[in-house]
């Protein structure tokens, strides 16, 4: 494999389009922990970003990819929008770089910001990498998925010298594990073809749509005691799932879309926290 054939392979391995599922949280947490516009763009800002923009998902779906060899062969997305793993040495390589970069996200952000870092590597790996395979075991597939929200909370921690409100780090927690859970519906036939049992392939699909309207909503509420804004904006996401239940779109399609939705609402929750920086 060449160089340029290589870069492409890890590209796809890293899942470009859902790296600001990681590096999303990032910006928000600054925005909202900031006291003024020079904590914004700081060493420890601009390294916990890009740590979480590109080597974090390297480390968590390289883990996944290598784990998931068998189950990826009965799966049609690694076939279309995703990559099929191949036994080769160039995935752990990577993955066990990206770990070690995770030294310089450590070293440039204060103590309290470490437990978030680390468990966010711990969850990463233990979800797919053995012996706990979170991802194979209901309901903590859906609940270590918390996960995505631990790079917002190191960065808040970083900059506030606090850590972030309880409710948000909640809110947050529940949006991830809906989140998750949606995403493993497409998979329920190639899951239960490999034998793999998920809170998606436990529930069904009707019954799975209708525990991420739940979570969805519940992280709706959670955000809306904090700001009843931020409730209505979380808001959209049990109304979406609900739509898409009863409408019968096809959730293999319905799943791409998500990535649009969720920078979109990424954005509106990072450019209400600069209002508030700036505006008091």
């Amino acid at each position: 494999m060449t160089m340029l054939g290589a870069a492409a392979y890890l590209f796809r391995t890293s899942r470009p389009r859902f790296w600001l599922y990681l590096a999303g949280p990032v910006a928000v947490g600054v925005a909202y922990a900031a006291s003024d516009t020079g904590d914004l763009f700081t060493p420890a800002t601009l390294t916990l970003f890009a740590y979480f923009l590109v080597p974090a998902n390297v480390l968590l779906y390289g883990v996944n990819d290598v784990f998931d060899a068998d189950i990826d062969a009965e799966n049609p997305k690694k076939e279309q929008r995703e990559v099929r793993y191949g036994g080769d040495r160039l995935v752990p390589a990577a993955v066990g770089l990206s770990a070690l970069l995770a030294l310089a996200p450590l070293g440039l952000t204060p103590r309290i910001a470490w437990p978030w870092v680390a468990g966010f590597l711990l969850l990463g790996a233990a979800y797919s990498a053995p012996p706990f395979r979170l991802k194979t075991r209901p309901p903590l597939d859906s609940v270590s998925n918390g996960l995505y929200v631990l790079p917002g909370a190191a960065a808040y921690a970083a900059v506030a010298g606090g850590h972030p409100p309880p409710l948000a780090v909640l809110g947050g927690w529940l949006w991830s594990m809906a989140m998750h859970t949606f995403s493993a519906v497409p998979d329920i036939d190639p899951d239960r073809r490999a034998g793999i049992e998920t809170t998606a392939t436990r529930l069904g699909e009707r019954r799975t749509y209708a525990y991420c309207a739940l979570c969805w909503a519940l992280a709706a509420v959670a955000f809306g005691l904090l700001d009843p804004r931020l409730g209505l904006l979380l808001g959209l996401y049990p109304v979406a799932v609900v739509g898409i239940a009863v409408s019968g779109i096809d959730v293999s399609q319905a799943y791409w879309w998500y990535p649009a939705l969720n920078t979109v609402v990424g954005a509106l929750l990072t450019m209400g926290g600069l209002w508030g920086l700036v505006h008091g």
